[in-house]
């Protein structure tokens, strides 16, 4: 039986990469894409397994382009989408954040994940899976982070009206809300304090890795999410 095939938006660092990694441990062929570093990204590659596609989620066509030649180099249609490319920027009260900045945010986390949405939704094989990676501040609001978490709950309505949809075909719809993660998109910006402030919102005293997330992306790609549906997962290590 051929294996399955898993496309992951956003897939050469941070939470994309251990969602790679983890979807491909369980047996799927992952193909990936990246923005800059490409030596970096190709290195991730594993011949007939993973592999990599340079793709800016908001040019839809070249995010129709990664679809196509992904189902031209494995064989077959994805059986899973995993929408998680995306950018952040320096934390600021909603007063003094820069209009530049907020229509960059829009550009990349709320235009790109509709362009990818849009194509998984024609592209996903009938009973596979749409997975997108947003944010538990949706729901915890954090002083500063209000233009990030506008884009991220923006997504998630986009995913609550596909599960709606898709339903028909079989197809699964979820959204996977992390609380802070070592990541660079993390890190980016941010003081030792307000590290030190994200990882005392958990009771573990500490934040998230990203292979802890990338095992609940997995876990939704599998057959043993069958009855999950329409739902935002939140691993936060109890920030809520």
């Amino acid at each position: 039986m051929t294996q399955p095939l898993a496309i992951v938006f956003g897939g050469s660092r941070g939470i994309g990469a251990a969602c790679v990694d983890a979807l491909a441990r369980d047996g799927f062929r992952v193909a990936f894409t990246y923005v800059t570093k490409p030596d970096e990204a190709r290195a991730l590659e594993k011949v007939g397994q993973i592999k990599a596609y340079a793709a800016d989620v908001r040019d839809p066509a070249a995010v129709k382009q990664v679809f196509e030649h992904a189902a031209k180099d494995f064989g077959t249609r994805p059986q899973v989408v995993v929408a998680n490319a995306g950018i952040n920027k320096p934390y600021l009260p909603i007063g003094q954040f820069s209009h530049d900045n907020f229509r960059e945010l829009m550009e990349v986390n709320v235009f790109g994940a509709f362009n990818v949405l849009t194509e998984a939704a024609r592209e996903v094989q009938d009973g596979g899976t749409i997975i997108g990676i947003t944010t538990s501040m949706v729901r915890n609001a954090v002083p500063g982070g209000g233009a990030y978490t506008a884009t991220k709950a923006a997504v998630e309505g986009l995913l609550r009206s596909m599960a709606k949809e898709l339903a028909v075909r079989g197809v699964r719809v979820n959204a996977v809300a992390p609380g802070a993660v070592d990541t660079d998109l993390f890190h980016s910006g941010k003081t030792d304090e307000a590290k030190q402030r994200a990882a005392a919102a958990s009771p573990f005293n500490r934040i998230g890795l990203p292979h802890e997330v990338g095992d609940v992306v997995a876990y939704l790609a599998s057959s043993r999410a069958s009855w999950i549906h329409g739902q935002i997962i939140q691993p936060n290590g109890g920030l809520i």
